[in-house]
């Protein structure tokens, strides 16, 4: 075999390695990627480009204490650069992150990460998410970085930046605190206003049948999101306004349970 012939078949055979190479890692950060947050990394999503740039906006919104083991929904939002699609990855300090359903998160490694990049609705990209505070009083850190790219296939032209962290402070259980928890309430959904997906919270003092609705400002019921027995404690729902295709205006939910009801405002921005 000639030596241009060998040459030839080498450079077929390193071309196609390659292609398989590059086309595996984009599979792979398409569906997203871990370890990139201040967190654990001073580079971030350098895949996206060498440094990160103030013209993309992270945001991470939340409350900023809880108490030990308590669960809140926290926001993270994304807008400026190309802003094609976006995607992101969220670290802790400590504690737990969780997935919300429909929230275009997937969890790895105890950190989340976008399933598939996501298109921007207003001029912005949220992810919604959970995070569980640990069972040790102190100060708490979210950690995450979101990217702004072109998504024409290569990298070329994309942005990145990380989010401002995030400082929580978890706190032990004050005897008022208790009095709360040991009592019936009706929380504020949050975040409100929303777009499309918003979180209602609701304390229940014993056990019994609940009724959570949600109604137009004529009083229509829009959507039903609980009619079933619960326990005493604390409980979530997530109100997703895209399944009900909703106009953007004010809503209102209201629990009903054995000795108690509440009504609350909402606010859907489209």
């Amino acid at each position: 075999m000639s030596f241009i012939k060998r040459n030839k078949i080498f450079l077929t055979r390193f071309s196609i390695f390659f292609i398989a190479i590059s086309s595996f890692f984009l599979y792979a950060f398409s569906s997203g990627i871990t370890g990139q947050t201040k967190k654990t990394t001073t580079d971030g999503c350098n895949c996206h480009g060498s440094s990160p740039t103030t013209a993309v906006n992270v945001i991470i919104d939340g409350p900023s204490s809880l108490i030990i083991g308590q669960k809140a929904t926290y926001t993270l939002t994304i807008s400026g650069g190309p802003l094609v699609r976006a995607g992101t990855n969220i670290a802790a300090s400590s504690g737990s992150l969780g997935v919300i359903t429909g929230s275009g998160l997937r969890s790895s490694g105890g950190e989340l990460t976008h399933t598939s990049p996501k298109a921007p609705v207003s001029g912005s990209v949220t992810f919604q998410f959970e995070y569980t505070a640990p069972s040790i009083a102190g100060n708490v850190t979210l950690f995450a970085n979101g990217n702004s790219v072109n998504f024409t296939g290569g990298s070329n032209g994309d942005q990145w930046n990380f989010a401002a962290n995030k400082t929580i402070v978890v706190n032990t259980i004050s005897v008022d605190d208790e009095l709360l928890v040991n009592d019936f309430r009706l929380e504020q959904n949050y975040p409100n206003p929303f777009n499309p997906g918003t979180v209602i919270s609701y304390q229940l003092k014993v056990n019994g049948h609940v009724s959570l609705k949600v109604y137009d400002m004529l009083g229509e019921e829009i959507a039903e999101l609980v009619n079933e027995f619960k326990n005493n404690g604390r409980h979530e729902v997530y109100f997703d306004a895209a399944k009900y295709n909703l106009q953007s205006g004010v809503y209102f939910y209201r629990l009903d349970t054995e000795g108690f009801n509440s009504i609350k405002k909402l606010i859907y921005l489209k």
